[in-house]
């Protein structure tokens, strides 16, 4: 599952970050693989900026479910730093620890420039994943570098995407690939065939392995469920209104009249793949799911108004997929 480490209405960023423990803690005892924590900046209501920090916290109070970033925005960091900083989760927590790597700020320009990165760091991509591959591996890249902690610890390695560039990077390194279809659906199966089509096997991997995001809203009702689904898609086309600019609000009555128009419409189409319904619809719209994206592996964030609704169907999901059995 992801985490966004979500930030209700009044509350302080230490209740967000406290309550990844309580997911993550729900999602090993419901049977999920892993739980990955997404790098953003400048959002109020997303408070998982530093997915490293996140990462050790939760490990502490867990203990065997796999932790891991999904993902580092790599343009914004040295990899050196990323190679020390998750080198050193490896070793605290051996088997336990995942990195996932995307190419985009995750983030606006402003902040950008506010985390003195040059906007044309994305270009060095590529180059920046191998180097890293170095820092973590047992031969360094950068001559007379070495990363303390990192080298040797082998953290797995995944390239995240929502286009064929990533796709094609994954497929050329011999990387797994875990595809963003929970906010940017419109190429899935074009960047999951292309990846699949021009895997290159690698030291790390034999075969190709495909991660793909869906977004889950259940409950133990078909009905409950649709409603908290209405509830999912107002907050965020709210949401999105509001991005930007602090202090503002919408009334009910004004998002009443903007939920049917273009730019509604186009930010309630990154929720295309969405399961909604009681434990046993969801679990088959899981199952459809992973076999239409041809998925190895399905990565589900939580769709939900609440952290009880969260719980809920974290739960639910995993007694709908099997999880559980």
């Amino acid at each position: 599952m992801l985490d966004f480490a979500t930030r209700y209405d009044g509350e302080a960023p230490a209740a967000a970050l406290h309550r990844c423990v309580d997911l993550a803690k729900r999602a090993e005892a419901a049977g999920y693989t892993r739980v990955w924590y997404t790098e953003h900046h400048n959002m109020p209501t997303v408070i998982s900026s530093s997915p490293a920090i996140i990462i050790g916290y939760v490990a502490s109070h867990t203990s065997q479910i796999r932790l891991g970033a999904g993902g580092v925005m790599l343009p914004n960091h040295s990899p050196l730093v990323i190679a020390e900083q998750f080198g050193a989760l490896a070793d605290m927590y051996p088997g336990r620890i995942d990195l996932g790597l995307g190419r985009a700020p995750g983030t606006d320009s402003r902040t950008l420039y506010a985390l003195r990165r040059d906007a044309s760091a994305y270009e060095n991509f590529p180059r920046d994943v191998v180097e890293l591959q170095g820092f973590l591996g047992d031969t360094s890249r950068v001559p007379g570098v070495a990363a303390y902690p990192g080298q040797g610890t082998h953290v797995p390695l995944i390239i995240l995407g929502s286009s064929l560039f990533g796709a094609d990077l994954a497929a050329q390194l011999g990387l797994p690939y875990s595809f963003a279809s929970h906010f940017a659906p419109r190429l899935l199966h074009e960047a999951i065939a292309h990846y699949r089509e021009n895997f290159q096997p690698s030291e790390e991997l034999a075969e190709p392995y495909v991660i793909a995001a869906v977004n889950v809203t259940a409950a133990e009702t078909s009905e409950a469920a649709a409603r908290e689904f209405e509830r999912v898609k107002r907050a965020r086309v709210r949401n999105m209104l509001l991005r930007g600019a602090p202090g503002r609000d919408i009334s009910d009555a004004d998002l009443d009249a903007v939920m049917d128009s273009a730019q509604a419409r186009q930010i309630l189409d990154m929720l295309r793949y969405t399961a909604v319904g009681n434990a046993a619809e969801v679990g088959e719209y899981l199952r459809k799911f992973a076999s239409d994206a041809q998925a190895d592996e399905l990565m589900i964030s939580v769709q939900a108004t609440s952290h009880d609704e969260s719980l809920a169907c974290l739960e639910l999901a995993a007694r709908g997929y099997g999880l559980d059995n």
